[in-house]
């Protein structure tokens, strides 16, 4: 590699450290953590007494970026953790075998439309592999995890515990650019409800006020919106599956008090019969599902 390129990788990995977010390397043309794993620990420097991961590991510090991208042409990581960062991973299908199967892209707009939202303006990053990665704030007080298929087919979320490569970085697939150079927008409301799990979610509405209240209203109606949707647009052989998936995100709500379980049933098995599931199939998921979900979140106290 050229000392032209290998400048561009440092550049690139303190440009995202100047904005905050913290960065660590991979290996030169992959997506791999280029850090030593446990096993070949050797419990020195960062490591002293402990075996530190690739997300305790990453950084902001230009010394430290500097030496570690200096001679060799790391591709550069990005911790979206502790960078405070939600990024969502719009995939395209592994194979080309059909024109006719959406992409990522084709299915996050499809949720949006269902959920009655627009398409969300952000910072948006061109992968190697043709699918997209949309930039976004995570909410303050929020520790997100990563998911996948959660919101979609072929929509994956990276928060903490996960990473995504940089623009400015390369594989054998390709280069990861930026196609969107707007400022990266907060998270969501909307997308927050679908993601947040019940820790989560309970930062921002456990608060015995008017504000909370109406907050978390918009969050359990909006959610019940989009997952009814889900369930109304899941292909052939998934809507049992997907209707399941619903009724388990829904039944938080139910929990908390945020919404009464007859609307939930109702609308989900609504949703179900006009998929095209037969009415007692649907009772059955729909109960199997709320009951799940239900016997693992905590009612909510009121003040």
């Amino acid at each position: 590699m050229t000392h032209e390129a290998r400048c561009a990788l440092l550049r690139a990995a303190l440009d995202a450290a100047e904005r905050g977010w913290s960065v660590f390397p991979l290996r030169p043309g992959t997506k791999r953590p280029a850090l030593h794993g446990e096993d070949s620990c050797p419990r020195i420097g960062d490591c002293a007494g402990l075996h530190r991961k690739w997300e305790d590991r990453a950084t902001i510090d230009p010394n430290r970026i500097r030496r570690a991208w200096g001679d060799v042409p790391f591709n550069v990581g990005l911790a979206t953790g502790p960078s405070g960062l939600v990024v969502v991973d719009l995939d395209v299908p592994k194979t080309k075998g059909s024109a006719d199967t959406p992409s990522g892209v084709t299915n996050f707009r499809a949720l949006c439309e269902r959920a009655g939202q627009a398409v969300p303006t952000t910072l948006t990053v061109r992968t190697a592999s043709g699918g997209q990665h949309l930039y976004f704030t995570a909410p303050a007080g929020a520790r997100l995890g990563n998911s996948a298929g959660r919101l979609g087919k072929r929509i994956d979320t990276r928060a903490w515990g996960g990473y995504v490569i940089a623009p400015g970085s390369t594989t054998p697939n390709g280069p990861y650019a930026v196609i969107d150079p707007a400022p990266v927008a907060p998270l969501p409301e909307w997308l927050y409800a679908l993601l947040s799990p019940r820790q989560a979610a309970r930062v921002v509405i456990d608060p015995p006020s008017a504000r909370a209240a109406s907050r978390t209203s918009r969050y359990a109606s909006t959610a019940l919106t989009a997952e009814t949707a889900a369930v109304q647009h899941a292909e052939e052989g998934e809507r049992n599956a997907t209707l399941l998936r619903a009724a388990r995100a829904l039944g938080r709500f139910i929990a908390w008090g945020d919404l009464p379980r007859s609307v939930v049933e109702d609308a989900l098995q609504a949703a179900g019969e006009w998929a095209g599931l037969p009415d007692a199939e649907c009772r059955t998921t729909i109960r199997s599902g709320l009951n799940w979900s239900i016997a693992r979140n905590q009612q909510r106290r009121t003040a």
